[in-house]
């Protein structure tokens, strides 16, 4: 009996001392992460929502994404030319649904690391009739800037 009771004790005491993380994932949950995720889902929900301000305003002053190209800087999008290209880029698109399934956040003082399994839909009437999908692992890099976090790469 006094075993079971000291077993049990120990295992209390493992569990209280383990971090605490989001309900469903493996996310610690604290304040930093809680944010994060929030940009997150304020992006996801940017896009479904065609808000091209919206998205500009969750980006850092020297945000950039090279479209899969680092070599050719000539399709880099900036802080400077993200709002047009979204702009335009929703009045070729309809019927935007977006999944962002966060895999893990790191934060390391004023930077962090967001990895994510992005899955999008889309319709393009005056390029194909049918609706197109995507589905790809991502990663999103973000930095505290005036006390909030803003999105450096990764949309």
């Amino acid at each position: 009996m006094l075993k079971r009771f000291l077993a049990l004790s120990v295992l209390s005491l493992l569990a209280a001392c383990a971090p605490k993380r989001i309900p469903g994932t493996d996310i610690i949950d604290n304040s930093d992460t809680r944010a994060i995720l929030q940009v997150m889902e304020q992006y996801r929900s940017a896009v479904e929502n065609q808000d091209a301000a919206t998205i500009q305003a969750l980006v850092t002053k020297d945000f950039r994404e090279d479209a899969g190209t680092p070599g050719e800087p000539s399709d880099d999008l900036t802080t400077a030319n993200l709002a047009p290209y979204l702009e335009n880029l929703f009045k070729q698109v309809q019927g935007t649904k977006v999944e962002l399934d966060v895999r893990r956040v790191q934060v390391q003082r004023d930077l962090a690391a967001a990895i994510y399994y992005w899955k999008v839909s889309w319709r393009m009437p005056n390029l194909n009739a049918r609706p197109q999908r995507e589905a790809e692992l991502e990663q999103m890099v973000f930095r505290r800037e005036d006390g909030q976090w803003r999105i450096v790469s990764g949309i």
